[in-house]
């Protein structure tokens, strides 16, 4: 089932290129469709919203009362709880660790600088439904904003007839400020221009269908995103020394989340690729979703066999990974080679699923080999900072010829004039 290439400098590179063309160009049907919807929405309000809500979903978009956030808890057993709890306390330190602070100091010509640090405003979490709805994203979107100090959270999902209760719990455990019934596109264009009870937000985050993710992309400048992800993937690198049972387990994790979801190893060694190989078929014997795996696999699922694991990391670099584990004798050895990646997995015991649910740093993670330039979502995400300056006069006045100098070199006789005067004796009444 999982195509074995010995590295030789073309056939490794043939195969990134397919699995990079495997996130196929959203169609120009969607584009459209998704701009008429963006465009009455801005023209009409909540009437579009309201629209496009009852024909796509059959029902109005609602307030959820905190009411059905109790119920929806009560609902859920004692052990899902009880994980969902752990897992937002552990999202919750995390990010509390990387949280950066307002800070002043003096730069070298004795002014006061620096920067205040303020989360924003108001942040929109999208969150799908039906078969897609996941508490976990509920957490890994929302937990962050709380630390950063975002002042409300609207999350909204779509009005189905039976709303997710573990959705629903998890914005109750995440201290979600707000819940709306409401999906699709029209959810989209409803946050980013505000519509009736649905406000405008700042920031808008979270997965959803080709529709949402179009919308996402055609709404960015007039509110930021987290960003526009694709299909999951994971990359292992091991060494002779990985258990093939782990390996494939973990490549595997992956490959159900969808057809076009992409599974790697990069090993030095055949013998672990084909006993790898071996389980994969094993194991997704007993699997509910072998069929999406499978597809998966065949399409865009390899294992690579490189000379070092120098070459691995190498090309590990060139992929840019969403996920990234490395599965070897010493694993930390080679973190230093890796440059890109959204999260990376050290150690036999360090499985993707445990990112994916509760060890704390997020699960938003860069995809289509994005993490060469963007980065995870945290606590950052939701941050906005300004600069102080504050200088007295006998700061600025050492420095008040250089940018004189600055400002005329870039005939700004304004921004010059605006220092001259201040060092300039004041006219007269009569002069005036």
């Amino acid at each position: 089932m999982l195509e074995i290439i010995h590295a030789d400098g073309t056939a490794e590179k043939n195969k990134i290129a397919a699995m990079r063309a495997r996130a196929a160009e959203v169609s120009a049907d969607v584009d459209r469709a998704v701009a008429d919807i963006l465009s009455n929405v801005r023209e009409n309000g909540f009437a579009s919203v309201k629209e496009y809500s009852l024909r796509f979903d059959k029902a109005e978009p609602r307030e959820i009362s905190s009411e059905e956030l109790d119920a929806a808890y009560a609902a859920c057993s004692s052990e899902l709880i009880a994980a969902m709890e752990r897992s937002a306390a552990n999202i919750r330190d995390y990010n509390e660790h990387l949280l950066s602070r307002t800070m002043e100091w003096r730069s070298p010509d004795g002014g006061v600088v620096g920067r205040v640090v303020r989360g924003l405003t108001r942040v929109g979490i999208y969150v799908p439904g039906g078969t897609a709805a996941y508490p976990s994203s509920v957490l890994m979107n929302a937990v962050p904003a709380k630390v950063a100090g975002v002042e409300e959270i609207v999350m909204v999902t779509p009005p189905t007839e039976n709303l997710n209760s573990a959705v629903l719990a998890a914005a109750k455990i995440a201290r979600v400020d707000r819940v709306i019934a409401v999906g699709g596109a029209q959810a989209v264009a409803a946050l980013t221009y505000g519509a009736g009870f649905i406000p405008r937000v700042d920031k808008l985050v979270g997965p959803g269908n080709a529709f949402v993710a179009a919308a996402k992309r055609m709404a960015y400048g007039k509110l930021d995103i987290d960003m526009v992800a694709g299909p999951s993937e994971v990359l292992v690198i091991a060494d002779g020394s990985a258990n093939p049972v782990y390996v494939a387990a973990d490549l595997l994790s992956q490959a159900e989340h969808d057809r076009l979801a992409s599974a790697v190893l990069l090993t030095t060694s055949m013998e672990l690729a084909q006993a790898v190989d071996k389980e994969i078929i094993r194991q997704t014997g007993y699997l509910s979703r072998s069929e999406i795996m499978e597809a998966s696999l065949r399409d865009f699922g390899c294992a690579i066999v490189c000379d070092t694991l120098d070459d691995c990391a190498a090309l590990a670099n060139e992929i840019a990974p969403e996920h990234l584990e490395i599965v070897t004798e010493n694993p930390r050895d080679l973190l230093p080679a890796i440059r890109n990646a959204g999260a990376v997995f050290l150690g036999a015991w360090s499985p993707e699923p445990l990112g994916d649910y509760m060890a704390g740093p997020d699960h938003v993670l860069p995809t289509s080999g994005t993490a060469r330039f963007f980065s995870p979502l945290s606590v950052d995400s939701f941050l906005k900072t300004m600069s102080v300056i504050a200088y007295e006069k006998e700061q600025l006045a050492p420095v008040k010829e250089q940018i004189i100098a600055l400002a005329e070199a870039e005939r700004l006789t304004a921004h010059a004039n605006a220092i001259r005067v201040r060092f300039e004796e004041a006219p007269s009444k009569e002069e005036c």
